[in-house]
């Protein structure tokens, strides 16, 4: 399960994933306010999605960006991907997420792709299904992410270990050498 993660000493990038005006009709005419949506992360596993509403853009992104920050989780992300299929569902949207080799890249819509790429996910293949609304898809992308595991956990749930999970599930291999280099078998 992912972490909560507080911003105090990482460099985060933010990325407006989209703006929305709405008009209010008063006596006088119209009355006009704006909602941002806007992602952040530091590119190693941390993303945070958040919301502002203002009567000036600029005022909205910065509401968003703080509104992000607070909502920071940790994900596991493997290899520059994620380690097993997952599918998630919010509101109306549904979002399909399988790993993919090295040198794929983000296979991904607009919002999907800001929040991946604020994670620090490279190769993904992704399908959103029903809805695009931009608001709903990320909702679904960061639950999704949330519920992601390492292999490692659930070796640790079953009490077996990390060798023998990955013989069972078929995955590849790796060793992790003093340096902290990963090296793939």
């Amino acid at each position: 399960m992912a972490k909560r993660v507080k911003p105090e000493g990482l460099e985060l990038k933010e990325r407006l994933v989209h703006i929305n005006r709405n008009a209010k009709v008063v006596t006088g005419g119209r009355k006009f306010s704006f909602t941002a949506f806007v992602v952040v992360g530091d590119g190693n596993g941390v993303v945070g999605f958040g919301r502002g509403k203002a009567s000036e853009v600029p005022d909205a992104i910065r509401k968003a960006t703080e509104d992000a920050k607070k909502n920071l989780i940790k994900i596991p992300v493997v290899d520059g991907t994620i380690p097993y299929e997952i599918q998630e569902r919010f509101g109306a949207s549904t979002i399909i997420m399988r790993p993919a080799a090295p040198g794929t890249g983000v296979i991904a819509s607009a919002p999907v792709r800001a929040v991946l790429e604020s994670a620090g996910i490279t190769d993904i293949l992704t399908k959103v299904i029903g809805s695009t609304n931009p608001h709903t898809v990320v909702r679904a992308v960061l639950k999704a992410l949330e519920k992601l595991k390492l292999p490692e956990e659930f070796a640790e749930l079953r009490g077996v270990s990390t060798e023998e999970l990955r013989k069972r599930w078929k995955l590849p291999g790796r060793k992790i050498t003093p340096e902290g280099e990963i090296i793939r078998r």
